[in-house]
């Protein structure tokens, strides 16, 4: 979505040629692609752990870090793994998103048309409070360190990140406030 804000908002007569079907077929390939390694990759790993204590998984969900806490083996190198891999990919995809808003904000600024500054800034400002949510979400899930995690503190950041996020965006892209609206 930043890619597709920026090429709309900084080059908005060659989009149709930019955003090409092809385009997205390919930034659609790549994300699922990205994701299935990720995924296979920790899998993978979690080949080398056994699980004799337990098999309940004190969670919502069958996610990773409340699998290496059932471990009876050490899962050391898999929590490495996790912060390498997930923060890895959490600072590119923001990366990505600072620069591409970052060029949008010095487009935006150019421009002479009031209603037209407004209107950008509201589909930006709608989009980056619900990518903030999200990378929120995900740092405080994946990026920290493993002696700060509790399970009750990891079952409310996957229920904020599984089911408050997604419930907020339509409000967030539908707001009336006139800083969040894209209307």
């Amino acid at each position: 979505m930043a890619y597709d804000r920026y090429v709309a908002i900084c080059k908005p007569l060659l989009y149709p040629v930019i955003m090409s079907n092809t385009l997205c077929i390919c930034l659609l390939g790549l994300s699922l692609l990205g994701g299935l390694l990720h995924a296979t990759i920790h899998n993978a790993f979690l080949f080398r752990l056994s699980f004799c204590n337990s098999i309940i998984v004190h969670h919502f969900y069958c996610d990773i870090i409340p699998l290496l806490k059932i471990s009876c083996t050490d899962p050391s190198i898999n929590y490495l793994i996790l912060f390498i891999f997930a923060g890895s990919i959490q600072m590119f995809t923001i990366l990505i998103v600072l620069v591409s808003y970052t060029l949008v904000l010095f487009t935006i600024l150019k421009k002479k048309s009031l209603q037209g500054i407004k209107k950008a800034f509201s589909t930006c400002g709608a989009h980056l409070l619900s990518v903030s949510f999200y990378y929120g979400a995900l740092v405080l899930m994946y990026v920290r360190p493993v002696s700060t995690q509790s399970e009750d503190q990891d079952m409310m950041d996957s229920l904020f990140y599984t089911i408050i996020i997604p419930l907020l965006n339509p409000i967030i892209y539908n707001s009336p406030l006139p800083f969040l609206s894209h209307h």
